[in-house]
């Protein structure tokens, strides 16, 4: 008898803790279920995403070759900016989005648009956190700045740049400039400075620039 009083009241007594506490237990567990697959259906919505954008992105890559061939057409061009343009709208959050703007901006170039240029550069540089990506776009822009006539501020733009992989491609574009503004003696160091870090026979181009101001010091 005293087992079976002693079965009651712990059959009792868990009746009472359920009754207190089981309501909170099963919103907990709802509660953990609903994190749980919330996680995994945004996992799967991010996954999706990135291979939709990936799609498109493959589709722009082929139409840009297409638009910068030596006879495309308005057709090709539009349709490379179309898809461009929806990389950005569609997925902006992902690098594909980054990359297509690259190409936008190419496009633009292409069509002596430099205004447009600068404007896919700068949604670039305010959309991406990756110093890469930030220093590609950072030193298309100071190409597409010299083309407007403005190497001076193009150089400035350049000086705050400081991925340490760009260092070659960053002291010839300065020399780039710097050749473009008239002055020499800044180029030939600044191309100097390129040569001196970059692998033997890396940056044939490079060379024949020194050469070239070699022989006009001559």
């Amino acid at each position: 008898m005293s087992e079976m009083r002693t079965e009651e009241e712990q059959v009792e007594a868990l009746k009472g803790w359920w009754k207190e506490n089981g309501r909170s237990l099963l919103l907990g567990v709802a509660l953990a279920l609903a994190i749980v697959f919330g996680w995994n259906g945004w996992q799967n919505n991010q996954r999706v995403n990135a291979e939709n954008a990936a799609t498109v992105y493959q589709s722009l890559v082929q139409a840009v070759a297409l638009a910068s061939g030596p006879q495309s057409t308005d057709v090709q061009r539009t349709t490379a900016t179309h898809l461009a343009k929806s990389l950005k709208e569609d997925y902006a959050d992902t690098a594909y989005a980054h990359f297509g703007a690259l190409f936008a901006a190419r496009l633009s170039v292409d069509a002596g648009d430099y205004a447009a240029a600068l404007n896919e550069l700068d949604w670039i540089l305010v959309q991406s956190q990756d110093s890469v990506m930030k220093t590609v776009a950072t030193m298309r822009k100071a190409r597409v700045m010299a083309a407007m006539g403005d190497a001076a501020d193009a150089v400035s733009l350049l000086n705050g740049l400081q991925e340490p992989s760009f260092s070659v491609s960053l002291a010839e574009l300065k020399g780039d400039l710097y050749l473009q503004q008239g002055e020499i003696d800044k180029a030939r160091n600044a191309y100097q400075s390129a040569a001196a870090d970059a692998p033997q026979g890396a940056r044939p181009l490079l060379n024949i620039k020194l050469e070239s101001l070699a022989a006009e010091g001559s």
